[in-house]
């Protein structure tokens, strides 16, 4: 591997909490000279006797000067975050601290370090593998408590451990299929072919799931897009008002008040919607900025993952509604019909209104129905357990892989049906490893890794 990126002789530093003004802050080190490094620094107590795992209080002095009282966390290898031996100082807030903290570690001959390379070494050091590293920056970032437990399935292993299990049954297969090609002339069958056949359904089936899963995945990562259509006045404004408990759209009795998109972000059962308010969809406008407002509404109901169609139920009739069918149906695009402002309907008229499952009533303005609309947008859009303990797959990165490990695995099914030579089935299972390692980096190219950890925050 590129001596740059594994870097095992050099030793780094970086902020490891968010810059800025704060109560504390946190400087991380690591590397063969780590302790070395802020011993020098830290007359308090001579660190390089002390013992991994302990904390020790006192000041940092920049020569005889005291720069910040601290807290030194004191890691020794392997039994760190990296699996090299690590400092963590706790010092105040200041910014001015914690850049000269920084500053005089780097004087030991301390490098800074880049994105992503604390974590970096973890994977390098055998810490953990490329998914749970990935699985990180994706605990890091998440926002919601779907998006933190999935994240945290991974970072723990749980959808390593699934993958390894299959490669390992695969290998063993692989070995005495390898096997069978060196005694060739002697026509000999080590590797059992009907238990072959069983292991490629059984990794076809545990592949699709983890693929199926990833629109569920996809969901607690970016946020499901929903668009809220309808003509002008139909309450569209006043319905993303009610969702989110606050005004956020301009309201008023003016038909066409809203010209441009609104997006807001609604979180249902952990999942963040983005709710999308366009501009009334009115055809025959001579308005030139509500007409470019109207294909702004259509284009956003093109590529929104479901549309709540909002028609005034004072309005309804068989042709409005035909009208609202033949537009959606013509975008294909999956959607709800909200009929609003039920408030206004006697009980006899609301008993005459059109039933179906994709139907639904409610008073933007009362907030009566909003719970049922919630309940129908989740259900609609998301599938899957947000409370189990199943895999979930939220990288890219791993459904692409998933994806050409699934090509491979039809490959070998289909050698093992026609009967193919045993070097040719060594070919597509290796391929099948393949893919399979590049998930956890037991197979990985350094151009890969450098992108990986690049995305990551500089202290981590």
């Amino acid at each position: 591997m590129n001596e740059a990126i594994r870097g095992w002789d050099d030793t780094i530093v970086a902020l490891a909490t968010p810059p800025g003004l704060g109560a504390i802050a946190v400087v991380r080190v690591s590397g063969k000279n780590a302790i070395a490094a802020v011993d020098r620094l830290f007359p308090a107590k001579n660190l390089s006797a002390q013992q991994g795992r302990t904390l020790h209080i006192g000041m940092l002095h920049d020569e005889q000067q005291p720069i910040d009282e601290v807290v030194i966390s004191l890691y020794r290898s392997p039994a760190s975050y990296t699996g090299e031996d690590l400092v963590e100082i706790s010092c105040h807030g200041s910014p001015y601290i914690q850049q000269q903290i920084i500053r005089l570690i780097q004087q030991q001959g301390v490098r800074l370090a880049k994105p992503g390379e604390f974590t970096q070494r973890a994977f390098l050091n055998g810490k953990m593998d490329l998914a749970q590293a990935e699985a990180v920056a994706d605990l890091i970032a998440s926002n919601t408590e779907s998006s933190r437990k999935a994240a945290l399935h991974t970072m723990k292993g749980g959808f390593s451990q699934e993958l390894k299990e299959l490669r390992e049954q695969l290998i063993q297969f692989s070995a005495l299929i390898e096997l069978e090609l060196d005694f060739s002339q002697e026509d000999v069958a080590f590797a059992d072919r009907t238990q072959l056949k069983q292991l490629i359904d059984q990794l076809q089936s545990t592949t699709s799931r983890l693929l199926d899963s990833f629109r569920l995945g996809n969901a607690i990562r970016q946020g499901v897009s929903i668009a809220i259509i309808g003509k002008p006045n139909a309450g569209k404004s006043t319905l993303l008002n009610a969702l989110l408990n606050e005004n956020r759209a301009l309201v008023s009795d003016v038909a066409g008040t809203t010209r441009d998109t609104v997006e807001e972000v609604l979180n249902i059962r952990g999942i963040l919607f983005r709710l999308i308010d366009t501009a009334g969809i009115r055809f025959n406008t001579e308005d030139i900025i509500e007409q470019m407002g109207v294909e702004k509404s259509l284009e956003k109901m093109r590529t929104a993952q479901l549309v709540v169609y909002l028609m005034d139920v004072q309005q309804l009739t068989q042709d409005t509604l035909g009208e609202a069918v033949s537009i959606l149906e013509k975008e294909r695009v999956p959607y709800l019909i909200v009929l609003n402002k039920m408030d206004v309907l006697s009980p006899q008229q609301k008993d005459t209104l059109p039933q179906s499952e994709n139907i639904l009533q409610l008073s933007a303005k009362d907030k009566q129905g909003l719970e049922a609309l919630k309940d129908a947008i989740f259900s609609r859009t998301v599938e899957g357990d947000l409370l189990g303990e199943s895999t979930i797959v939220t990288n890219e990165r791993h459904v692409e892989a998933l994806r050409q490990l699934q090509q491979a695995l039809q490959e070998v099914g289909q050698g093992l049906n026609n009967g193919i030579p045993g070097d040719l089935l060594a070919l597509d299972i290796r391929s099948c490893l393949h893919h399979l390692g590049s998930i956890t980096g037991t197979i990985s190219h350094d151009e890969q890794l450098e992108y990986i950890f690049s995305k990551f925050c500089i202290g981590k």
